[in-house]
């Protein structure tokens, strides 16, 4: 990794670890501060609109096709809600796990993409890890800086959040900020990935789903998987599994209660993909994530 890069994820860090725990102050500039101590395992996740850094450790995420693992010398852009598989994979000695999620504001991303020349158009597949550039290490180092110097938010948060956003149109990761963003089709895709979300138990197919946001089901398919690495299948599949465990965890659902409520006509269908995903059987699983819950403290989502 570049030196610059490293130098100024390294000040991030040790403003991230500074400020732990204050959430209020890190939710005034959209971030979400986050530290584990080791390893955990792969959980269900709803990741909105957002840039997700990891400034100690590794995880393993897995969004569709792609499962990857990766550290500081990456990022991932999400441009709309994904539902997506996650867990950490290794900590630092001294340092744990520690992640930090910043909220794209999409008002900002479209006035700074708008300001900007045009970019030229590329239709090849964006890698779904970023790669960062000096610019925007150093953009984003200011932003963490911002939890140390709380009476600076009210001026320098917008300033410094229209420059981060401006690096990452800089990256190799502007075809897929700019997707879901300002343009006809992006919208197409965000208000599809809406309608799962809010409508999951609802029978959907490829057809019904085109026609409800008004685009043929070519294009719909086409740029659903370019946006989310998924196609709306398992897109939706996705989020009927990780409501389910929610459900079954949280509320104290049945398997076949929960099973319903997501949008599963079939008892067997549902165990079998609950159990692909989840390595386990729903109440087997259901009954181990508890028993976590109970050990660590930690959260299904």
């Amino acid at each position: 990794m570049d030196h610059v890069i490293s130098d100024r994820l390294d000040r991030a860090l040790t403003s991230a670890l500074r400020t732990m725990g204050n959430a209020e102050r890190a939710t005034r500039i959209g971030l979400r501060v986050s530290q584990v101590s080791r390893p955990t395992e792969l959980g269900y996740q709803r990741y909105t609109p957002s840039l997700s850094v990891v400034l100690a450790g590794r995880k393993r995420s897995i969004v569709g096709d792609d499962d990857d693992v990766w550290g500081r010398e990456r990022f991932i852009i999400t441009p709309v809600d994904l539902p997506v598989i996650a867990g950490v994979v290794s900590a630092d000695p001294d340092a744990g796990f520690v992640s930090a999620i910043w909220q794209l504001d999409t008002r900002i991303v479209t006035e700074v993409a708008a300001a900007m020349p045009r970019p030229h158009r590329d239709d090849a597949p964006t890698a779904r890890l970023g790669t960062w550039t000096p610019g925007l290490a150093d953009a984003f180092a200011r932003l963490i800086g911002l939890l140390d110097a709380p009476e600076d938010i009210p001026v320098l948060a917008p300033l410094v959040s229209r420059e981060v956003v401006l690096r990452l149109l800089q990256t190799d990761q502007a075809p897929r900020i700019l997707a879901a963003v300002g343009n006809r089709e992006g919208d197409v895709v965000a208000e599809a990935t809406a309608l799962l979300t809010r409508r999951m138990a609802e029978p959907w197919s490829v057809p019904d789903l085109a026609a409800a946001v008004r685009t043929s089901e070519s294009t719909l398919f086409a740029r659903f998987r370019q946006v989310t690495g998924m196609t709306p299948v398992q897109y939706l599949r996705r989020l009927r599994l990780g409501e389910a465990r929610h459900r079954m965890v949280v509320l104290g659902d049945s398997a076949a209660q929960a099973a319903a409520a997501v949008g599963y006509r079939s008892a067997s269908h549902f165990s079998r993909d609950y159990h692909a995903l989840h390595g386990r059987p729903p109440a087997a699983d259901a009954e181990w994530v508890r028993q976590q819950i109970m050990l660590n403290g930690s959260s299904v989502r």
